[in-house]
């Protein structure tokens, strides 16, 4: 948890810091949290309950498999990516940004053969959805990969509270 921390503290530059990164790409988006295996699962839905607690962003949170075929249909229509077809001449002063679904995979390590880690990326990029992905270090027990995945999202939780204006209310 102390090296998570010294990645992802406050003092750490946005462009080398893994949890400020992770927030810019949440703001405004709603994500939807696929993981692959038993440790990434819990921490989804543990990723899903802070990110609602927090900044107040509202996140689903499936495994691999199943997930694709559960959220698939958060893939198209108004939440989609590309969804609004006048978003060119939309007032980008005075209207609000829409949300749109961004799916956040979380796993236990790097993909293995047959993971579906790869059909996932493929839906996404089919349906114009950016996706972001977490990961421990290489090498972590499942224990450590919990808290460096928790801690990670949890990080990035408090920056979206905090550039909310949030974190005062908390």
């Amino acid at each position: 948890l102390d090296q998570v921390a010294e990645r992802c503290g406050p003092a750490v530059a946005a462009y080398s810091n893994p949890a400020k990164s992770l927030a810019t790409e949440l703001a405004d988006s709603f994500p939807l949290l696929w993981s692959e295996g038993t440790v990434a699962g819990a921490v989804a839905r543990h990723c899903a309950s802070t990110l609602a607690a927090l900044p107040g962003l509202p996140a689903l949170a499936a495994p691999l498999p199943e997930a694709m075929a559960a959220h698939g249909a958060l893939l198209t229509g108004a939440l989609a990516a590309g969804s609004d077809p006048d978003d060119f001449f939309r007032d980008r002063v005075e209207e609000p940004e829409s949300l749109h679904t961004r799916i956040l995979l979380l796993r236990e390590g790097p993909p293995a053969r047959e993971s579906a880690v790869v059909a996932a990326r493929d839906l996404a990029y089919g349906r114009d959805v950016p996706v972001s992905e977490l990961e421990p270090s290489e090498g972590s027990a499942p224990l450590e990969a919990a808290a460096e995945l928790i801690a990670t999202v949890d990080f990035a939780a408090v920056y979206l509270a905090l550039a909310d204006g949030r974190a005062s209310s908390t």
